[in-house]
């Protein structure tokens, strides 16, 4: 059951932490094999025995869902007054691992440039979703997770975006940016970048901010998109921006 779950889990893409029972000694309240998983929201599903002692390893599941990094702990059951966090008697090591989703490029926008952002992004293994309001421009994607078109809203409902996701944004015009921008900044992604001259994203950000937008909102967004290689092609271009979107996740 909590095996089935996990990987329910991980095929939504949810972040979640599995906290397993590898050895024990003398009593303990769960033997090993037992499992628990532990969300990014904080629910928990399954039991390695209750008490401080899962209170414990809930609080090393979130620093595990931080870090990107599995540990494994160990915890003597024996003397509360030393710090243990029972008193069965016994000892048991407990391996925490976090099961993070794959890293997602969102990219607004179907033309030259998107395609061959999409195929490298696919390339380079990514979850990539393309989306463009053209059905019969988003139709013509090959190398993508997923394509959507129509309304961003609607869009932004059939494929979610979250804490994971780095949104590109390769559009024809500064209407559209307008229209898009709004309903993108209040998604969870912590980066969004938009090609285009430094000139167009001034008239953009300037119009955003009369429409009501506050400046803060727009913090997340980067524009020009793209490390400067002197990029001309659709598919140089598409190097210029995956590098500095990597550079960003990389990012300490």
């Amino acid at each position: 059951m909590i095996l089935r779950e996990l990987v329910d889990a991980i095929g939504r893409g949810e972040p979640v932490v599995s906290a397993t029972v590898v050895r024990t000694s003398r009593s303990v309240p769960r033997h090993a094999g037992s499992r628990m998983l532990v969300y990014g929201d904080g629910r928990t599903s399954g039991t390695i025995g209750g008490g401080e002692m899962e209170h414990r390893v809930r609080i090393e599941a979130v620093a595990a869902l931080a870090d990107g990094k599995p540990r494994l702990t160990t915890y003597s059951l024996v003397d509360p007054g030393e710090g243990d966090p029972g008193v069965c008697g016994g000892e048991v090591d407990i391996y925490v691992e976090p099961h993070m989703p794959p890293s997602t490029m969102y990219i607004i926008g179907a033309g030259h440039v998107g395609k061959a952002v999409s195929d490298l992004s696919h390339w380079l293994g990514y979850r990539t979703i393309v989306w463009d309001d053209r059905d019969e421009i988003v139709d013509e994607i090959e190398n993508a997770d997923a394509t959507v078109s129509g309304p961003i809203d609607e869009a932004l409902e059939q494929a979610r975006v979250t804490e994971n996701t780095s949104i590109i944004m390769v559009t024809r015009n500064v209407p559209l940016d307008l229209q898009l921008l709004p309903s993108l900044v209040a998604t969870p992604a912590p980066y969004i970048g938009l090609m285009g001259s430094r000139r167009r994203w001034e008239t953009t950000r300037s119009q955003l901010i009369d429409n009501g937008m506050s400046e803060s909102d727009l913090e997340k967004v980067h524009s020009p998109i793209g490390i400067e290689i002197q990029a001309e092609t659709p598919e140089e271009i598409a190097v210029s921006i995956m590098a500095e979107v990597i550079g960003h996740q990389r990012a300490p």
